[in-house]
C-alpha cells in the first residue's frame, strides 16, 4: 500500500493538476448556471448568505468545540473552508472528510483520533437534521422515518462494537460532554434553517413560489436524503427536493432550475474562502522561505553582472587580420 501511495502521490499532488481539475469545475459550474432559464441573481445571492454563514462559519464553530486540537477557531474556519472546496472536486464529497483528517494530523493529532473527531461531527450534523425535522412538526412516511431509523441503529452499532473490542480508541477521543452536545445540536439545526433560506432563494430566482409550509415539508422530508453520500454538487437531497418542488407545483423546468443553482452557487463562497485560505498558505509558506526577497533580488543582480563582466573581461580578443 506504501509502494503504491509513493507512485501515486506526485500525480495526485501535483499542482498543475488541481488546477486544471479546480478549473474544468468552475467552467462546468458557470455553464450549468447559464443554462438555468430566466434566473434572477439577487434572490439566489440573498439566500446564500444565511447558507454560507452556516457552512463556514457555524459548522467550524462546531467543530471547534468537539475539537481537541487545541488549535483556534480561526484555524479550524480556514481547514474547514479548504476541505468544503477540496469535497467539491472530489467523489461524494470524500475529500473534504480526508483532508480535515490531514489538518488535525498536521496539529499534532493521531490519525485515529483525528478521524474519530471528524466522525463525530457528522454524526452531529445528521442529529441536527433529525433534530430539525422533529422542531419542524412536520409528519413524514414511515418509510422515510423507518430508513432513517436504520442508519442510526447501525451507528449506534458500531460505536458499540468499536467501544468493546477496541476500547483504547474511545479512551483517545473521549465522547464530548452534554454541553457540547447541546451546542453542536443548535448549530447543526441552524445550519438546516441557512439550507433553507437557499432553496427559497433558489426557487424565487427561477419566478416560481411556493407556500413557506409546503417548503419546509419538502425540505423537511429531502434532508433525509442527505445522509446519502453526494458526488459534487449533485446528490439525493437535490433529486428529492426536485421531486418535492415540483409536487408542489412548481413546473419541472423550474425546480430543476432552483435545484441546478442550489448546487453550484456554492462554488462562490467555496472558491473565495476556501481558495483564498490555500492561496495565503502558499503566500506564507513563500514568505517563510525568502524573508527579503527584494534584498536577495537585489544582491543576486550585481552578482550576476560582474560576473558577466569578468567573463567579458578574461575573454581573449580576436586577433589582428595580416594584410
Amino acid at each position: 500500500m506504501r509502494t503504491v501511495w509513493t507512485r501515486v502521490r506526485p500525480v495526485v499532488t501535483n499542482a498543475w493538476l488541481g488546477f486544471a481539475v479546480l478549473a474544468a469545475s468552475a467552467v462546468v459550474s458557470v455553464w450549468s448556471i447559464a443554462s438555468v432559464p430566466q434566473a434572477s441573481p439577487l434572490p439566489v445571492l440573498l439566500g446564500l448568505l444565511p447558507w454560507a454563514a452556516g457552512k463556514y462559519l457555524l459548522c467550524p464553530l462546531r467543530w471547534h468545540a468537539l475539537s481537541m486540537s487545541g488549535r483556534s477557531r480561526w484555524w479550524h474556519i480556514r481547514a474547514y473552508a479548504e476541505s468544503e472546496l477540496i469535497g467539491l472536486i472530489s467523489p461524494v464529497h470524500a475529500g473534504a472528510d480526508v483532508w480535515r483528517v490531514h489538518r488535525l494530523h498536521q496539529a499534532g493529532l493521531g490519525r485515529t483520533v483525528a478521524v474519530a473527531e471528524v466522525a463525530m461531527d457528522r454524526v452531529l450534523g445528521m442529529g441536527g437534521i433529525a433534530l430539525g425535522v422533529v422542531l419542524a412538526g412536520i409528519t413524514l412516511p414511515w418509510e422515510m422515518l423507518a430508513a432513517f431509523g436504520t442508519v442510526a441503529v447501525v451507528a449506534a452499532v458500531v460505536a458499540l462494537v468499536v467501544h468493546r473490542r477496541r476500547p483504547d480508541l474511545l479512551a483517545r477521543r473521549p465522547l464530548p460532554g452534554p454541553g457540547v452536545l447541546a451546542f453542536g445540536l443548535t448549530i447543526s439545526v441552524l445550519y438546516q434553517v441557512g439550507v433553507a433560506g437557499l432553496i427559497l432563494g433558489s426557487v424565487i430566482a427561477v419566478g416560481s413560489g411556493v407556500s413557506l409550509l409546503g417548503l419546509v415539508t419538502v425540505f423537511a422530508a429531502s434532508q433525509l436524503a442527505s445522509i446519502i453520500p453526494r458526488f459534487g454538487g449533485a446528490d439525493p437531497h437535490n433529486a428529492a427536493l426536485a421531486v418535492g418542488l415540483a409536487s408542489l407545483g412548481v413546473p419541472w423546468t423550474a425546480a430543476l432550475g432552483a435545484i441546478s443553482l442550489v448546487a453550484v452557487v456554492p462554488w462562490i463562497p467555496a472558491l473565495l474562502f476556501g481558495g483564498g485560505s490555500f492561496a495565503a498558505r502558499r503566500v506564507s509558506a513563500l514568505m517563510a522561505a525568502h524573508p527579503n526577497p527584494l534584498s536577495a533580488a537585489r544582491q543576486l543582480i550585481p552578482r550576476r553582472v560582474a560576473a558577466r563582466a569578468l567573463a567579458a573581461d578574461l575573454e581573449p580578443e580576436p586577433a589582428a587580420l595580416q594584410p
